[in-house]
């Protein structure tokens, strides 16, 4: 039966649930066996596929009858195709390889923002730690971080046990018992935020954003660019699991080849700061990684904090993504670099 649930809308704001897919069999249904369960009653689940030759379809059918086929081979422009669809007060970006860790994480990460109304989304402020995932979810989870260059670049987005904070940035907060409000700065670095359960006002991200790719992280770079002024920003204090690269090294690295390569393919599309002009965060990531004792301090670090033989990894991921980086930035210099090819994709 379709999850389409519809009940006072002045209580209970609707919430559009945009969720881009391509071959996501293997993860799709706990993804969306977590959003049945929630106890908010008034929500819809977008399904955005780019063509899965999987089952992916046929799981997402038990759920909702909105599947829309999106021929451009893009999470991105899947995003930007699933906000066109959407008709909800609220949207909400979930991946595929997400799941909702509780029954009321919905109704939390919609309440503060009908609190205040000056918030323009809510994102959870860490990724759900799960002792029995795989080495490579802990890892995330641990460091609060899926590309390691953001943890040395300070500007990550979510808790980890290296750090007291969300963020690395200096950003003023204010702390309620449930949530925390982030005023982001013009001018100012902002956190990756955007990406595995931010939800947003739509009213706003359409008033603002026309493009035909969503880059997740570049939409409150794109509003601040528009108006100058700062943003009001909530972060929840809960988690959402992120099943990512589960314990599959294969799985990162070409996860951080397509980062990396859509860094240079698509920059002329992109907003996020970092993503223009990141000498300064770079050479601090390449001096972390060859010197490398920063990186074998963290990892000693980590794992007084939070014993886990996850963090044993931080040293030879954050090796893969500064090769992986050199690589492609080597092959866009010389003009070599080419889109991923995501006909064989997987989750």
């Amino acid at each position: 039966m379709p999850l389409n649930i519809s009940k006072n809308s002045k209580i209970f704001p609707k919430v559009s649930i945009i969720i881009p897919t391509l071959n996501s069999e293997a993860v799709i249904n706990n993804c969306l066996a977590s959003i049945k369960k929630q106890n908010y009653p008034n929500f819809e689940i977008i399904i955005i596929d780019n063509g899965s030759s999987d089952k992916t379809i046929d799981i997402a059918s038990k759920y909702t009858k909105y599947i829309y086929y999106n021929p451009i081979k893009s999470a991105e422009a899947s995003k930007a195709f699933g906000l066109k669809k959407a008709n909800g007060v609220y949207i909400a970006l979930i991946d595929s390889d997400n799941i909702l860790p509780s029954s009321n994480w919905l109704s939390q990460m919609i309440k503060p923002l009908e609190i205040n109304k000056n918030s323009i989304g809510s994102e959870p402020w860490e990724y759900t730690y799960r002792p029995k995932a795989g080495i490579i979810e802990r890892y995330s989870a641990l460091t609060g971080v899926n590309d390691p260059y953001t943890l040395v670049a300070n500007n990550y987005d979510r808790k980890s046990f290296l750090n007291k904070n969300w963020n690395g940035l200096n950003i003023p907060i204010k702390n309620f018992l449930n949530y925390q409000e982030a005023q982001l700065l013009p001018q100012k670095l902002m956190p990756t935020i955007g990406a595995n359960g931010t939800v947003l006002r739509t009213l706003i991200i359409k008033k603002y954003f026309k493009g035909d790719y969503l880059f997740d992280i570049d939409l409150l770079q794109i509003i601040q660019n528009k108006t100058k002024k700062p943003i009001i920003f909530t972060k929840v204090k809960v988690g959402i699991i992120h099943t990512f690269c589960e314990s599959s090294i294969i799985k990162f690295i070409n996860k951080q080849n397509r980062r990396s390569t859509d860094l240079y393919v698509y920059r002329n599309l992109r907003n996020y700061s970092l993503t223009k002009s990141n000498t300064i965060p770079t050479i601090k990531f390449i001096l972390y990684v060859i010197l490398f004792f920063p990186m074998i301090i963290d990892m000693i670090r980590g794992f007084i904090k939070k014993p886990d033989i996850a963090w044993f990894l931080h040293p030879i991921l954050c090796l893969i993504t500064l090769f992986i980086y050199v690589i492609n930035t080597i092959k866009f210099k010389l003009n070599l670099l080419k889109p991923i090819n995501r006909l064989g994709w997987k989750q």
